[in-house]
């Protein structure tokens, strides 16, 4: 049971951090023109990585 759990958990997580990611491209899109970078990028991969260690 706890291991579907944290799995579930994971999985949202996982999920959150994407949605995040496509809401804020527009803000990623006009920091990268300013020569700025957002690191998101490493939230969704670090979560990704999360999540397929729990398989």
């Amino acid at each position: 049971m706890f291991d579907f759990l944290q799995r579930a958990g994971t999985f949202v997580l996982y999920q959150t951090a994407l949605l995040l990611g496509i809401v804020m491209m527009p803000l990623a899109l006009a920091m990268r023109r300013v020569g700025l970078r957002l690191p998101f990028h490493e939230v969704v991969e670090a979560t990704e990585r999360a999540y397929e260690n729990t398989k």
